[in-house]
């Protein structure tokens, strides 16, 4: 029985269902932290496969891949010293499991399954794995160690049940994605564990980006007392170690570190960047393009694209028609120097004006209204997925979370593209991290420091410019009111009384119905969008899930009829 233990956290990044490379990369560092002197090396959860795998998990080979991979590993532990815990998922007869293998001595020595499945709006866990009894403790280095799996720490039983049964130190491999304030809701859940069992539990997260889920590290540990005393960085991979020594009051860290958060005005725009980068990185695209129109919303995606990727592997293009303005040709053309990124300018006059020419006939002598504004909307589509084929560049779509709220968008037109980072930021959230950006340059970060988004860009009104003198506040109400009223109906679920009671004023309640209706009958365009990050618990699609067939509103208003709205123009 030893009194000192080197505890190492492998805050990695791995990618799901590359069994192949996900061994080499744990090969990797178990030989690093074997290097280091190691005695105990913990993975994330299902490391082997990459969390999550979704319904590769119904592939029989998949699984007979990964589980060899994970015996692969566990013989690559000989001659190391260290006993590593690789999380990976684990078949017993017909059952499968989401598992923990303790390897050790190039053997996997013990083996603990999660009890706890996650079945929400993320995580669909108990419809692959089969729910497993209280676990017990397992043995290392003459020590009991307890290894809850993510979502058992959420049960307090499960921990006080390892605990009871002997465990004097807590190791938990997690897949925690990011969403705001995360963190908080972490050091309270360890928190509570701690000071429920009194014993240290060492948390450890994943990082990376899968599809619309970011996974932000940020692993840490806790001892009685509720002391944080490891910390790991935000967003970045890396190999933790601490030094843990028995004592008369149990298991304390002997070296305490504790690394600077990402601040939370830091971490939406940290998480769209590495989302970004992992979507376009791991599913081999080697650059990116979107339109740059001047706006707000396609300049905050361009910063991001080469933070992401460097300014070599972002493309831009701005797609004028007459009702384009001589400040967004001006403002457009500054931001992607100021980046350093390819900007062409491709005119759409000639195919939109033929478009209108030939479609008259058809549209006889009906009034001109949004159909001729989604043309030009359309043609810029049709103009970007161009040059997404040819180049072989992945479109990047620019429609923040308040436009897809309410339908202020045109299906394939500028909702076209493969990937959309600002998905789940609402319009004001965009410039709050405009803002930031310009005065903010994070170290994983690839663009320039300084002011990067023009200013003249956050000053202008919003306009889609698709007729004369148009602003988004024509057919919209101003944004920071819009903002508030959709935080109500899709983060708050609140009922429209409850929204119109929070505005004190500000806003009447036929203004809240009007927007709850935008948002109920836009569910069939949001079905269409493009994957973007999930940065809230309310992200359409990841987040939200709402029928497109809906005929319910709040039952002590009227029911209005339902109107499809197309285009940039809701009315």
């Amino acid at each position: 029985m030893t009194d000192r233990l080197r505890i190492a956290l492998a805050q990695l990044n791995p990618t799901v269902g590359a069994v192949a490379q996900n061994l080499e990369l744990a090969k990797a560092t178990l030989a690093e932290a074997a290097g280091q002197g190691a005695d105990i090396l913990m993975f994330p959860e299902l490391f082997i496969t990459g969390y999550f795998p979704e319904d590769l998990l119904f592939k029989p080979r998949f699984v007979s891949d990964a589980i060899e991979a994970a015996e692969a590993f566990a013989a690559a532990t000989a001659g190391t010293g260290v006993t590593a815990i690789m999380p990976c998922i684990w078949r017993d007869g017909d059952v499968l499991y989401n598992a923990v293998l303790v390897c050790e001595d190039g053997r996997v020595v013990a083996r603990r399954y999660k009890r706890e499945l996650p079945d929400d709006d993320v995580f669909y866990e108990q419809r692959y794995f089969e729910r497993a009894p209280l676990q017990e403790p397992v043995t290392i280095k003459g020590v009991s160690i307890g290894i809850p799996i993510c979502e058992d720490i959420w049960h307090p039983d499960v921990c006080a049940h390892l605990v009871d049964q002997g465990a004097r130190i807590l190791l938990c491999p997690n897949g925690s994605p990011y969403w705001r304030n995360k963190q908080a809701q972490r050091y309270k859940l360890v928190r509570d564990r701690v000071a429920e069992d009194n014993v240290p539990l060492l948390y450890l997260n994943q990082v990376g980006g899968q599809d619309e889920l970011v996974y932000d590290g940020a692993s840490f540990a806790i001892e009685p007392g509720g002391r944080l005393v490891l910390q790991g960085k935000s967003f970045e991979p890396e190999l933790l170690f601490s030094n843990w020594e028995r004592t008369v009051d149990g298991w304390r860290c002997t070296d305490p570190h504790v690394t600077e958060l990402a601040a939370i005005d830091e971490a939406p725009w940290r998480a769209c960047v590495l989302g970004l980068r992992d979507y376009v990185e791991k599913n081999g695209f080697k650059s990116v393009v979107l339109g740059l129109s001047g706006g707000i919303d396609s300049a905050v995606v361009a910063a991001m694209a080469v933070d992401a990727l460097g300014a070599d592997k972002v493309q831009t293009l701005m797609l004028p028609y007459r009702y384009t303005s001589e400040e967004s040709l001006r403002d457009a053309r500054e931001c992607a120097e100021r980046l350093g990124i390819g900007y062409d300018i491709v005119s759409i006059g000639a195919p939109v004006d033929a478009a209108l020419a030939e479609l008259q006939p058809v549209f006889g002598n009906r009034p001109v209204d949004v159909t001729e504004e989604n043309i030009q909307s359309r043609m810029r589509g049709v103009y970007l997925m161009a040059v997404s084929n040819k180049t072989g560049a992945l479109l990047l779509t620019t429609g923040n979370k308040s436009e897809m709220a309410v339908g202020y968008a045109t299906l394939y037109g500028d909702m076209n593209g493969g990937f959309n980072p600002i998905k789940d930021l609402l319009k004001m959230r965009v410039y709050e991290l405009a803002h930031w950006r310009n005065q903010h340059l994070p170290a994983d970060c690839l663009g320039p420091a300084g002011e990067v988004i023009p200013q003249a860009i956050i000053d202008k009104a919003p306009s889609a410019e698709l007729r004369p003198n148009q602003t988004d506040q024509d057919s919209l109400p101003p944004y920071p009111i819009l903002d508030e009223i959709l935080n109500g109906l899709v983060e708050l679920e609140l009922s429209v009384a409850e929204i119109v009671a929070r505005g004190e004023g500000r806003f009447d309640r036929p203004l809240v119905k009007r927007i709850e209706k935008l948002v109920y009958i836009a569910e069939y365009k949001r079905r269409q969008s493009a994957p973007g990050v999930k940065l809230t618990r309310k992200a359409f699609g990841f987040g939200r899930k709402y029928p497109i067939t809906n005929g319910y509103r709040d039952v002590r208003e009227t029911v209005e009829p339902t109107v499809r709205l197309e285009g940039k123009g809701v009315e």
